[in-house]
């Protein structure tokens, strides 16, 4: 499966942002892609009002781009269970060039690590000669042959014959608990299978007589051949223990997948080991990552829309790859390090292009897509009376409508309603709805628009909304934070701002312009108020 492709618009997200992001990842994955729509933080009421109309599921919250754990090219699945040989993981780590490995439980979750020096202890520090495994790991591990098998489960006492007969029959060595390794050594053999041991190994390619075959058949007892000789098969037949048999590391520190990297070096730099298991938010096992793994990874992938300033995007945006922009706004100053897809239009709304990109595409737009795309142009051309409608939104928005079956203007309307947030929210959030901030060479700007028909409720609170611009401005250093209040109806806006900025305000809109003046015929921040005031610093 193809790495998913994020797709998303500015940190406000308004109308316009959030269904074009939609209406495009729609597009993206006809054409064959993998894609998600995000939003970056919460969204408004109009926009609430639009997907629930339309019954669209709310984009998940995309926190950050920043490169994460599970963006290295880790070692994925690089793992063993407890019940597996010692053998088996002894072979898995040897194919990775790595000495320890995790362990898992039966659900997969981590409980440990194994490692070379485990086995080398055991070896050299433990008693050898108890075996507790099943059939078909003896099987591998000694490269056997079967022969008998009536237990799956295997365990007992590895014995090694290096006795006369005489002498061993006088000893009594073996019982049912025995692992007998031995080669063509018959009366021995004869006596094992009547004393039932637990499993005979005959060595050195060898093989027993059919009478003590079918004695052993009789008796129940497992039989498994080898071409290996009779030491070699000792100091193999061991590792086809359990690992839960053997000493392993249970008190491990572990990285979570969504760790981010420069967290990651943190924790090395503190804890100095070599390799760190990897696991999920449930605590199952995903691998390991070596340090030198950190240097090949593959960073989250991103369409961005409606914006192109890093300012507004999203947190770690330099860490990620950028593969595309469709946006209608100005150059802004986001950089990147490969050429691009970059979608440029001057038009009134996202959503315009996107009707385009799809008409380009040659991809039937449905209904349901089609009403998302009529939204976003209502929402950010006013109804199409913002100076920055253009011809093109008309075009788009007459075309749309027919698809979408709706009537525009009862369409707009009810949007402009369901963004009545004045008694639903407090100041600080109904001017964090829909803000941007801007840089001039050292001026910071910041301007808060919403479109209301309560906007005398908000200018009844018109001094609470000046002291809460006035301590802003002065905590984030703007020299102008303007809060614009747009009333599609009248076809114009009511602003406030910082009293600091009085003087450039003014410049910038007239000289009789005042707190909570109705400024007639101005209702585009991109095309009209941005512009004036970057014009006065200027």
């Amino acid at each position: 499966m193809n790495k998913t492709i994020y797709i998303f618009g500015h940190k406000n997200p308004d109308t316009d942002s959030v269904c074009a992001s939609i209406s495009l990842s729609y597009l993206k994955n006809a054409l064959g892609y993998n894609t998600e729509p995000r939003i970056l933080s919460n969204i408004n009421e109009e926009t609430k009002y639009i997907l629930n109309k339309f019954k669209f599921p709310i984009p998940h919250i995309l926190n950050d781009v920043k490169l994460q754990i599970k963006d290295v090219n880790y070692h994925r699945d690089f793992k063993v269970s407890i019940n597996e040989s010692v053998y088996k993981a002894f072979l898995v780590m040897q194919e990775n060039d790595i000495s320890t490995i995790p362990v898992v439980n039966e659900k997969d979750d981590f409980i440990g690590a194994f490692a070379m020096k485990d086995i080398a202890k055991h070896v050299i520090l433990e008693n050898n000669n108890h075996l507790k495994t099943n059939y078909n790991k003896i099987l591998e591990t000694i490269e056997g042959k079967k022969i008998l098998a009536y237990d799956n489960e295997i365990e007992g006492e590895i014995t090694n014959i290096d006795l006369r007969s005489t002498t061993f029959y006088t000893h009594n060595v073996l019982n049912s608990n025995s692992i007998l390794i031995v080669g063509d050594r018959h009366s021995i053999i004869e006596d094992a299978v009547n004393k039932k041991i637990k499993l005979l190994i005959i060595t050195g390619g060898n093989t027993i007589k059919e009478e003590h075959l079918a004695l052993a058949k009789k008796n129940k007892v497992n039989i498994i051949y080898t071409n290996k000789d009779t030491y070699d098969t000792l100091l193999t037949i061991g590792f086809a223990n359990y690992i839960c048999n053997y000493h392993y590391t249970k008190d491990l520190f572990v990285v979570n997948e969504n760790t981010d990297i420069t967290d990651f070096n943190d924790i090395v730099n503190k804890t100095k080991h070599s390799y760190y298991p990897i696991i999920n938010n449930n605590g199952k096992c995903l691998g390991l990552i070596k340090l030198s793994d950190l240097r090949d990874y593959e960073p989250k992938q991103v369409i961005l829309v409606d914006h192109n300033e890093i300012s507004q995007s999203v947190d770690g945006l330099e860490e990620a790859k950028i593969l595309e922009i469709v946006d209608h706004h100005k150059l802004g100053t986001l950089g990147t390090m490969e050429p691009i897809n970059f979608r440029s239009m001057t038009v009134g709304s996202t959503c315009t292009i996107i009707y385009e990109l799809f008409k380009e595409n040659k991809v039937k737009i449905p209904q349901d897509i089609a009403s998302l795309l009529c939204a976003g142009i209502i929402s950010d051309t006013l109804l199409l009376k913002s100076p920055t409608t253009t011809k093109d939104d008309e075009k788009a928005l007459k075309e749309l409508v027919k698809i979408a079956m709706i009537n525009e203007e009862k369409l707009a309307i009810e949007m402009f309603k369901a963004n009545d947030i004045v008694k639903a929210k407090s100041i600080k959030e109904i001017i964090a709805m829909d803000f941007k901030s801007f840089k001039l060479d050292k001026d910071n700007i910041a301007i808060s628009q919403i479109t209301t028909l309560n906007s005398k409720a908000i200018l009844k609170q018109k001094n609470s909304y000046i002291k809460y611009l006035n301590k802003e401005a002065n905590a984030s250093d703007y020299q102008v934070f303007l809060f614009v209040i747009t009333d599609i109806f009248k076809n114009g806006s009511y602003i406030l701002f910082n009293e600091s900025a009085k003087e450039i305000i003014k410049d910038a809109f007239g000289l009789k312009t005042e707190e909570g003046s109705f400024l007639i015929n101005i209702v585009s921040r991109k095309k009209q108020i941005l512009p004036n005031i970057m014009n006065v610093l200027k």
